[in-house]
């Protein structure tokens, strides 16, 4: 028998993988099944991008690049940041990760000793906590409320504030929820985290998808105040609606790079060739199609919003970027569906519809729907969720 670390031992898989894998199931045994479980853009690419990849391949750009990446995409990261946000980022501030995950992975492995403690704003995304174990750390999450949208407060950090306390994780847009913190929310957060020392990482992985009246929120100003204490991550697999391609990427203090970069050099080395150029070509091309995506997914929020909170007993936040809700639902439990698990599994078998349960969030009172499909396919996994609720 072979014997496991003890490391690995203390990470679950992951939920929305398992949930998808189990609607694939049930197709394949001849059942039609909604998902609305997976965090990925149904949008094709922008033509830059696929234009990218194409002249990458016709030039045959297959070798080895540095670890942290080609240098003009390099370039091409710090002109979209200083575009959009006035970063004046160099190439020694930023390195190129499989995806955003592996950024914020990496960073994990690189700044955490054992017993470190890392705050986590719950709901989350369900990778965080199990981010943090893998590098010994500890976890410590921050809970937060539907009725205030999910938005922690300095107020509720300061109370699990230790002085084994290392990173305050912060992510807006947010997922699961959806829910965005202005830019002066955002800033009365990194003010108290700098004032105490802590290393901000700020997942900006949806900074494109934030729907008017609200405006993006970077920790952007912060980076350029005190760079030794922020880094940000970010990535094209959801604005640019890549996420197969595996392309992220991390700003940081130019040490953090260096030690980001060792610790890649020796697993995964560079992102693929290929995927880079595309990068390069998303960046520096037209980005016209972010608007009429954002379009698209207010029409679809619009939508899900209006028919959840039709639902009696629901409390549903509005979501003001990604592409998720995040309704609180423990009003419709019964004595044997009594918690989001449950919830769930009812929902995939009576209405056919794949959801995420909020307990992996972090909430056992809420469920996760992503609206990253069309409005008719909304529109019929509504009406079915809806059907199978009445019933109970």
């Amino acid at each position: 028998m072979v014997k496991f670390s003890q490391r690995i031992q203390k990470v679950k898989p992951s939920a929305t993988l398992t949930i998808n894998a189990k609607a694939a199931e049930l197709r394949a045994q001849g059942k039609e099944v909604i998902s609305l479980a997976v965090g990925e853009p149904d949008f094709a690419p922008p033509e830059s991008v696929l234009n990218g990849a194409r002249e990458a391949i016709d030039k045959v750009m297959t070798k080895y690049t540095p670890a942290a990446g080609l240098p003009e995409v390099l370039d091409a990261i710090c002109g979209y940041y200083n575009k959009f946000y006035s970063i004046d980022a160099k190439r020694q501030n930023i390195i190129i990760t499989n995806g955003g995950k592996q950024g914020l992975y990496n960073l994990m492995q690189i700044l955490l000793d054992p017993e470190d403690e890392v705050l986590i704003p719950a709901p989350c995304w369900l990778s965080y906590p199990d981010m943090v174990l893998l590098a010994d750390g500890k976890p410590v999450i921050v809970p937060t409320e539907a009725e205030n949208n999910f938005f922690v407060t300095k107020e509720d950090l300061e109370k699990y504030l230790t002085s084994k306390t290392k990173i305050l994780i912060l992510n807006t847009p947010s997922n699961p929820t959806g829910c965005h913190y202005s830019q002066e929310q955002f800033d009365e957060i990194c003010k108290w985290a700098i004032s105490k020392d802590l290393f901000i990482i700020s997942d900006e992985i949806y900074d494109q998808l934030v729907y008017p009246p609200a405006k993006p929120t970077s920790a952007s100003k912060w980076f350029v105040r005190y760079p030794e204490n922020v880094a940000i991550v970010n990535g094209l697999s959801k604005s640019f609606a890549i996420p197969g391609w595996r392309v992220g990427y991390v700003i940081a203090h130019e040490e953090v790079i260096k030690n980001f970069s060792k610790l890649q050099g020796q697993s995964t080395s560079n992102v693929c060739s290929i995927a880079q150029m595309a990068t390069l070509k998303a960046l520096t091309g037209d980005l016209g199609f972010l608007e009429k995506n954002r379009e698209k997914f207010i029409e679809r929020k619009d939508y899900i919003v209006k028919r959840i909170q039709e639902i009696k007993g629901v409390v549903c936040p509005i979501p003001t970027g990604a592409f998720y809700v995040f309704p609180r639902v423990d009003a419709l439990y019964t004595d044997k569906i009594n918690n989001s698990t449950k919830f769930c599994e009812y929902l995939l078998d009576e209405a056919s519809v794949a959801l995420v349960p909020g307990v992996v969030f972090g909430d056992d009172r809420c469920i996760r729907f992503s609206y990253a499909v069309d409005i008719k396919t909304l529109e019929k996994a509504m009406d079915q969720i809806i059907k199978a609720i009445d019933k109970l």
